[in-house]
């Protein structure tokens, strides 16, 4: 058997997201010298990029003290604030949280924002290159991290070889970044590898879904932002929402809900469309089209989750750690300096990330998680529970001597008929799109049908055998992109995985009760292909 083919860099970092390309840019301006090679299983930098997003300037100021003077593409100063309580039929205006004042911040697109910063990366020296993904780690005879394999091309679901195979080429390094994002696959795998959790709690995440809208002239104030919460998630069920109001007449507006929830009849996707469906957003939308939509998971279990950051040969960065502050509803400035912070460190210490973790811990960046630690941990209690430790942990800065526990989001469903099921009290959705199929279409994804089927389920029988009565399949309704479907035809009742709907949210490796599905990456460039996401 061949050797793979060998690239060798000083430095590799998995993720073309704001940490990965924000590291990459720093460490080119401290160590001209030092080779860097950014890589992005996206067709293209920003393609599989999905945030809110607003974004504190801070971080970017330090980082490319002129970009004000050449902005991202989407950039519009945050106006007005607005924070609402919704009812089933109106709501009630509540004062603007600290967190959520973002008078000096700014709308953007993230995946614009991530396609703007590639090219300025690449200005300096790095090598970045799209459309190939790091399918496994390689290590070094002592067991530290080497580097990345990239995924081979060209290989059939059956596991043969098609005309136009490649092997995939390994890419060795002294130190590997891990920016994948929310649930990186390499992560997972080497935090278990390295027993990294082994100090902290369970991760948290939520299910954030956005489309991208553009509306009849007059309907838009650009800058304007507006968060809720309430219904349509009932009171034990963390929810919320933003619309975000850009140039152009069009507005950014999704809806989050936490994958802590208890009910397995819960579905986050049809929670976002009763949402756009209240009679506070019905009217603004009405008569307009949808231009983008997708979906992704969202690291929310803060400060009490975070993992220990390095390891032999590597180190986390951004979302891949857990940095966002839940409370903002903001992760991207912690990226940023995270991957700054990172930079420094390796600059500073000849491209050894030993000692990284503790530079993390005594940061900036962990004292701001450590001040909300509290806030989201407490709604597992119901909402005004939630509620009133919110204004206590912000009045007093996050100094309560206690912290919060947080258990795996997989644990907390209830099996059916255990507990009283809550009513939804659901509309008539009357807005586009009227399922998750249709929704699929705005997301651009496209996976070769004929390729290897990357959502892994150990033993499928478990779906039929148990999951069925003890859960409901509850994959078929928390996957925002109809992925999972249980068919029952001449050949019995099976799971059948429409892998090619995928749109890379991670959903289900999270939230299966039984955490037998294994979300992989698939070929280079496959999945979602978003436009000003």
């Amino acid at each position: 058997m061949s050797e793979r083919e060998t690239m060798e860099y000083d430095v590799i970092v998995v993720g073309a997201g704001p940490a990965g390309l924000s590291f990459a840019i720093r460490l080119k301006q401290l160590t001209p010298d030092t080779t860097v090679c950014v890589i992005e299983k996206a067709s293209t930098v920003g393609a599989q990029i999905l945030s809110g997003a607003v974004i504190e300037p801070q971080p970017l100021d330090e980082l490319l003290p002129g970009w004000r003077d050449n902005p991202p593409p989407i950039c519009v100063p945050a106006g007005e604030d607005e924070f609402w309580l919704l009812s089933k039929t109106g709501g009630r205006k509540m004062m603007v949280p600290p967190g959520l004042k973002n008078h000096g911040n700014f709308i953007v697109s993230l995946g614009a924002m991530c396609a703007w910063l590639a090219p300025q990366a690449e200005a300096l020296g790095v090598d970045v290159f799209p459309g190939f993904a790091a399918a496994d780690t390689i290590y070094n005879a002592d067991g530290s991290v080497a580097g990345v394999r990239i995924g081979d091309m060209g290989v059939a679901r059956d596991g043969s070889h098609k005309p136009g195979y490649t092997e995939g080429i390994d890419i060795k390094a002294k130190v590997t970044v891990l920016a994948e994002g929310a649930r990186g696959s390499l992560t997972k795998q080497l935090i278990k590898r390295f027993k990294l959790d082994s100090g902290s709690d369970p991760q948290g995440y939520s299910i954030g879904i956005k489309e991208l809208w553009q509306l009849p002239a007059g309907r838009v104030t650009p800058g304007k932002i507006m968060h809720s919460f309430g219904w349509p998630a009932d009171s034990h069920t963390y929810g919320g929402s933003f619309l975000y109001h850009l140039d152009n007449d069009q507005v950014a507006l999704g809806y989050v809900s936490g994958l802590d929830y208890s009910d397995p009849n819960y579905q986050p996707w049809e929670a976002f469309q009763q949402w756009k469906n209240h009679p506070m957003m019905q009217p603004l939308l009405d008569g307009g089209t949808i231009l983008s939509a997708g979906a992704r998971a969202i690291v929310t279990g803060g400060y009490q989750s975070l993992p220990k950051v390095e390891m032999p040969g590597a180190l986390l960065v951004g979302d891949t750690a857990g940095l966002l502050n839940v409370p903002k509803v903001k992760g991207t400035h912690q990226a940023i300096r995270s991957g700054m912070l990172a930079a420094e460190h390796l600059a500073n210490n000849d491209l050894n990330a030993a000692g990284f973790d503790a530079t993390l811990r005594g940061s900036a960046v962990m004292a701001e998680l450590k001040k909300v630690r509290n806030i989201k941990p407490a709604f597992k209690k119901g909402l005004w529970i939630g509620m009133l430790n919110a204004a206590w942990e912000t009045v007093t800065g996050g100094a309560s001597p206690w912290t919060l526990k947080n258990k795996p989001d997989w644990s907390s469903l209830h099996k059916l008929g255990a507990q009283e099921e809550p009513k939804r009290d659901y509309l008539q959705r009357t807005l586009a799109p009227r399922d998750r199929l249709a929704g699929v279409y705005f997301a651009a994804t496209e996976h070769d049908e004929d390729q290897p089927v990357h959502l892994q389920v150990a033993d499928t029988s478990i779906c039929i055998d148990r999951c069925t009565t003890e859960y409901g399949n509850p994959c078929t309704r928390f996957c925002p992109a109809s992925v999972y479907e249980i068919v029952d035809d001449d050949a019995g009742k099976r799971l059948q995985i429409n892998a090619a709907n995928c749109v890379h949210c991670k959903t289900c490796d999270i939230k299966d009760p039984y955490q037998i599905i294994t979300w992989v990456t698939p070929e280079g460039g496959s999945g979602p292909n978003y436009q000003n996401m």
